[in-house]
């Protein structure tokens, strides 16, 4: 099994970053692609940023492509989120997500049923 602890969200001002961090455990001796999700209230959970399991390959949606920037440090099983200037519509509840298998093709990163494991989710408001 494995255990995604999703850190650094908060309340902050339009314009401002955050980065998030998401800790994996559990059975991590193999990596796979890993991403993020965020969730509005009353919206569909949707894509944000997704990587590969190496970190070569990185997958955006348009609504955060130039601000958002997904990495990975695999030594130490973490997963980040760098998000900077932040605009209202970016609130949400933030999930990361680890896939299910070890290889996909690009157009998969972005599907919700690609990822098996989910975190509970960081809060992100972003004040205008």
């Amino acid at each position: 099994q494995v255990q995604l602890v999703e850190s650094g969200g908060g309340s902050v001002q339009a314009g401002d970053s955050l980065r998030l961090s998401c800790a994996a455990s559990g059975r991590t001796d193999t990596t796979y692609p890993m991403a993020w999700f965020r969730q509005a209230p009353g919206n569909e959970r949707e894509f944000i940023a997704a990587i590969s399991r190496l970190g070569i390959n990185t997958y955006y949606a348009d609504s955060v492509e130039g601000r958002f920037t997904i990495s990975r440090d695999n030594a130490k099983n973490t997963v980040l989120l760098q998000m900077i200037r932040l605009l209202p519509e970016d609130t949400g509840v933030y999930y990361c997500a680890r896939a299910r298998d070890t290889y996909y093709r690009n157009s998969e990163y972005a599907s919700r049923d690609t990822y098996q494991f989910w975190g509970r989710g960081t809060q992100v408001t972003v004040s205008s």
